[in-house]
């Protein structure tokens, strides 16, 4: 019952993603197309990516584009111990509050997860699913439409692009460690 409450929450923050109320772009003030908000959904991802210290190893995974929005996903492939998700997410969340995001919920089953809005309105979700894998996503507002390029930034680790994303298989002494970090990590 837990995974199909924790499938729903992640249906309805999706909906929040994208298109804003209408959809329509004529109805909204529209300042860039889909490639420049799927170029700001990569440095959103690119500057989270750089705040989790020690580094973890990631790869592109299926980029959407929709009627008027776009979605950029990264898995890590570094395995998050249960023991460190809580420290995960808190790096996460200190990264994007500090950022000026907006928190939209925080779903705490076995699925963790936390969806947020910057102040241009791009979503952002970061998700721990099965065998410790954060999987991450920015979902553009409705823009101007356009043609949309493949992410550019070159993954940490093997890119699994256009292929089935592998469970987390890098260990970290620090994120993959079976005991809670100390006050002093």
């Amino acid at each position: 019952m837990r995974v199909s409450r924790a499938m729903v929450l992640m249906a309805g923050a999706l909906l929040l993603a994208g298109c804003g109320e209408s959809g329509d772009p004529a109805e909204q003030e529209v300042e860039m197309d889909m490639q420049e908000a799927a170029v700001r959904a990569d440095e959103i991802l690119d500057g989270t990516f750089a705040a989790i210290k020690p580094e973890v190893h990631w790869t592109h995974e299926r980029s959407t584009e929709g009627s008027c929005d776009v979605q950029r996903r990264r898995a890590v492939m570094t395995i998050i111990s249960e023991e460190r998700r809580g420290s995960f997410l808190g790096l996460i969340e200190r990264y994007w509050e500090g950022k000026g995001y907006k928190q939209l919920s925080v779903n705490n089953s076995d699925m963790p997860a936390m969806y947020y809005r910057t102040p241009d309105q791009f979503n952002v979700r970061v998700l721990i699913g099965g065998a410790g894998q954060a999987f991450f996503e920015v979902a553009t507002p409705c823009v101007n439409v356009s043609e949309v390029s493949p992410p550019k930034a070159e993954t940490v680790g093997p890119d699994y692009s256009g292929k089935m994303t592998p469970i987390p298989d890098v260990k970290s002494d620090f994120w993959s460690a079976k005991s809670a970090p100390s006050s002093r990590t």
